[in-house]
């Protein structure tokens, strides 16, 4: 019984989205992982290595190893969901987005995700979505006050039927709607397509709610690597500049696809980065 009730406190703790605590900024703005960094490992190596790195933030993928057994997700038990919270507050980080995952195609499936946010006290649902259902997903905004934010993934020649990679789409798709449904702005994604990371974020000011920070070798090239930010063409220094110069604060998260076993050096490079990184006066 005990037991019980300790579990539902503590899920009642963060029924509704939090603002995100100051004591989450690095440098000036919120900072740190998307999970998907740490594939290869369970969700709670991902959250020790994100703190390792030096991140306050952490924005979880669907799917991630959770044990031997289960999945980490929005069908996560309650025992699991407790579980994960504290080893949040254990490493004192907080998890502010959750995605990418699709939308839109099952009303029920979507509920389910915006439920599982509204309880981990997330605020921002990043997604890829099936634009036919935007109105389904506009009323979830509005009801449970949780953002959804288009991510972006590179051009597709041979789709052309694929368009998140073009920020002006993106904005055609939310600018007449709810001001909670915006984008999810993944700028080496945008680099890959031969985007200037810059230009697209001036498109969608006051419209970006999360970010995922990437440096890469080459600059148009699909299959570019990351690099430390500073030292690859996606210009962190000048996407750094346009969020501050717009006053979004984040959150930024480094999302490092590469040395995929033995990254946290490099990630630790990466947001040291951005705790060092000052607005010119």
């Amino acid at each position: 019984m005990k037991k019980a009730l300790l579990l539902l406190s503590l899920l009642a703790a963060a029924s509704l989205p939090a603002e995100i605590p100051q004591s989450a900024k690095v440098g000036e703005f919120f900072a740190g992982c998307q999970a998907y960094s740490f594939r290869l490992y369970t969700v709670f190596e991902a959250i020790d290595k994100t703190a390792q790195a030096g991140g306050k933030t952490i924005e979880f993928y669907p799917g991630q190893k959770y044990d031997d057994k289960a999945k980490w997700d929005h069908n996560a038990t309650p025992e699991m969901i407790a579980a994960i919270k504290a080893k949040l507050a254990e490493k004192g980080l907080t998890a502010v987005g959750y995605g990418v995952i699709k939308l839109g195609k099952d009303a029920a499936a979507d509920r389910k995700v915006f439920e599982f946010c509204k309880t981990m006290g997330i605020g921002v649902v990043v997604s890829e979505p099936d634009v036919a259902g935007m109105d389904g997903i506009e009323a979830l905004v509005k009801e449970f006050d949780i953002k959804m934010a288009i991510h972006n993934h590179p051009k597709r020649p041979l789709d052309r039927a694929y368009l998140f990679w073009d920020p002006n789409y993106v904005l055609d798709l939310v600018k007449n709607r709810d001001a909670r449904l915006g984008a999810c702005a993944d700028v080496g994604h945008w680099v890959r397509s031969g985007l200037n990371p810059v230009d697209c974020i001036k498109i969608l000011k006051g419209r970006i709610f999360d970010s995922h920070m990437k440096d890469l070798n080459e600059f148009g090239n699909p299959k570019a690597h990351d690099l430390p930010f500073g030292t690859g063409k996606s210009d962190i220094p000048a996407i750094l500049a346009e969020y501050h110069a717009q006053g979004y604060p984040g959150p930024l998260h480094c999302e490092y696809e590469h040395n995929w076993e033995t990254s946290v050096p490099e990630i630790t490079q990466c947001l040291d980065f951005v705790r060092n990184w000052k607005p010119a006066k």
